[in-house]
C-alpha cells in the first residue's frame, strides 16, 4: 500500500507564516512612526501652550501698565486743561452768575468774560452805586410804616393792589419773631414790592420790544436801546427772538417761595449781611465766602447794597443764564397759549437751581401751595405818592 506524502500544505504554511511575520514587521514599523508623530504632536502642543501662556502674560501686563498710566495721567492732564484753560468757570454750577460767552472761540480769555458779565449786570451795579448810604429800619419801625400805609396781606389778597414800600435792608430782628406765620407775612410784606417792581420795568420793556418788531423802521434812539438790551441779556445783536423769550416776568409766587428757602424766610447770614435774597453764586463779583466751603473752592454768594439789587440779579439770573433754557422755553410755551404763569408749572424747571435738583422743586411747590403765594401773581404796585415817599 503506497502512501501519497503530499508537501504543498507544508510549504503553504510555511508560506503563510512568512506572511504573517512579515505583516507582523510592517506593524511594529507602522506603530514606530505613530509613536514618533504622536511623541512630535506631543512637543508640538506643549510648544503652542507655552506660546500662548507667554502672549497671555505679555497681554495682561500690557493691559495692566495701560491702566496704571491712564489714571496716573488724567489727573496730570485735567489739572493742566484746569489751569490753562479755566474750565471751572464754565461749569453749570446752581445760582451762580458768570458773563456770558456768545463767541466759544472766546470763552477762555479773562477779560471778554468780565467784559460780558458787567454787560449784563450794568443796571444791577449802577443800582448798587446809587443806594450806598443806606439805613437798616427796626423791625418794629418797619411794622408800624406798614401800619401807617394800611399796607397788609390781606387787603392785598383782595383788592391785588400794592403799596409801593420799598426797603432797602432787612430787619436783624426778623429772626426774633417767634409766630412763624407773622415771621412768613412780614417777610413777604417786605419783598413783594420789590419783585412786582422788578417785573413791573421788565414788562414796560417788553411792551416796548413788541412795538419795536412791529414797525418797519426803527429810530436812532430804538436802535441805541435794542443795543443795550440786547447786552443786557446776553444776546447776538440782532436775535430779536431769543430777547423776546429772555425778556420776560419771573411769577411773584415762585420768587418769594425762592427767596424764602434760599434765606430762612430772611434770617440767613448771606440776607443779613449781603442783602442776597436768592443765593446767586459770582467768581468775580464783590460778595460773601460760605463758611462752609471746601478749599480750593473760589466761589462766593454775591453781595448787594440794597435789597432791590438783589432781585434785579436774580431774574437776570433766570432770564439768561444757560442752566435756565428750558425754564425760558416752558414760560415762551405759555405766552404762545395764552396761558399765564403758572408758577407751580415753572417750578419744574428749575431743579438745577440747587444741588438737592427735584427735592429743592418740591420744596417750592410746598412753600407755595402752603401760604397760597399764587394770590400774589396777578398783583399791581400803585404809584407811589409824596406821602408814603416821605414815610419811606
Amino acid at each position: 500500500m503506497k502512501i501519497n506524502v503530499v508537501k504543498k500544505p507544508k510549504t503553504k504554511v510555511i508560506k503563510k507564516t512568512k506572511k504573517k511575520i512579515k505583516n507582523s514587521n510592517q506593524l511594529e514599523l507602522i506603530f514606530k512612526d505613530n509613536k514618533n508623530n504622536n511623541i512630535k504632536n506631543h512637543n508640538k502642543d506643549l510648544s503652542f501652550n507655552y506660546s500662548n501662556t507667554v502672549n497671555s502674560i505679555s497681554r495682561v501686563f500690557l493691559s495692566s501698565f495701560a491702566l496704571i498710566s491712564f489714571f496716573y495721567i488724567m489727573p496730570l492732564f485735567i489739572s493742566f486743561t484746569e489751569n490753562n484753560f479755566n474750565t471751572k468757570e464754565f461749569k453749570n454750577n446752581s445760582k451762580k452768575i458768570l458773563a456770558y460767552t456768545l463767541d466759544k472761540q472766546n470763552e477762555n480769555k479773562e477779560n471778554t468774560k468780565s467784559k460780558r458779565e458787567d454787560d449784563l449786570l450794568v443796571d444791577i451795579f449802577s443800582l448798587n452805586d446809587l443806594e450806598s448810604d443806606t439805613v437798616r429800619l427796626s423791625a418794629s419801625t418797619i411794622k408800624q410804616l406798614f401800619e401807617d400805609t394800611d399796607y397788609n396781606l390781606q387787603d392785598v389778597r383782595k383788592k391785588k393792589l400794592v403799596k409801593p414800600v420799598a426797603l432797602t435792608l432787612l430787619p436783624q430782628e426778623i429772626k426774633m419773631i417767634e409766630n412763624t406765620k407773622k415771621r412768613k407775612e412780614f417777610f413777604i410784606q417786605i419783598v413783594l414790592p420789590l419783585i412786582i417792581k422788578e417785573n413791573s420795568n421788565i414788562r414796560i420793556d417788553r411792551k416796548n420790544l413788541f412795538k419795536i418788531i412791529n414797525k418797519s423802521n426803527n429810530t436812532n434812539l430804538e436802535k441805541k436801546w435794542l443795543g443795550k438790551k440786547y447786552k443786557q441779556y446776553g444776546v447776538a445783536p440782532g436775535d430779536l427772538s431769543s430777547l423776546k423769550i429772555r425778556m420776560d416776568e419771573i411769577p411773584v409766587s415762585l420768587a418769594i417761595a425762592q427767596a424764602a428757602k434760599e434765606t430762612g424766610w430772611g434770617t440767613s447770614r448771606f440776607a443779613q449781611e449781603g442783602n442776597a435774597l436768592f443765593g446767586q453764586w459770582t467768581w468775580s463779583g464783590e460778595g460773601l465766602k460760605p463758611k462752609e466751603a471746601k478749599a480750593g473752592e473760589g466761589h462766593k454768594v454775591m453781595k448787594f447794597n440794597v435789597l432791590q439789587a438783589s432781585v434785579r440779579a436774580y431774574q437776570r439770573n433766570l432770564n439768561t443764564h444757560s442752566t435756565y433754557r428750558e425754564f425760558r422755553r416752558a414760560r415762551a410755551e405759555l405766552r404762545d397759549l395764552g396761558k399765564p404763569l403758572d408758577s407751580l408749572e415753572l417750578s419744574k424747571y428749575l431743579n438745577k437751581y440747587a444741588e438737592t435738583g427735584n427735592q429743592y422743586v418740591e420744596v417750592l411747590q410746598k412753600i407755595i401751595k402752603q401760604n397760597k403765594l399764587k394770590d400774589f401773581d396777578d398783583a399791581k404796585l400803585l404809584p407811589l405818592s409824596g406821602d408814603l415817599e416821605s414815610l419811606i
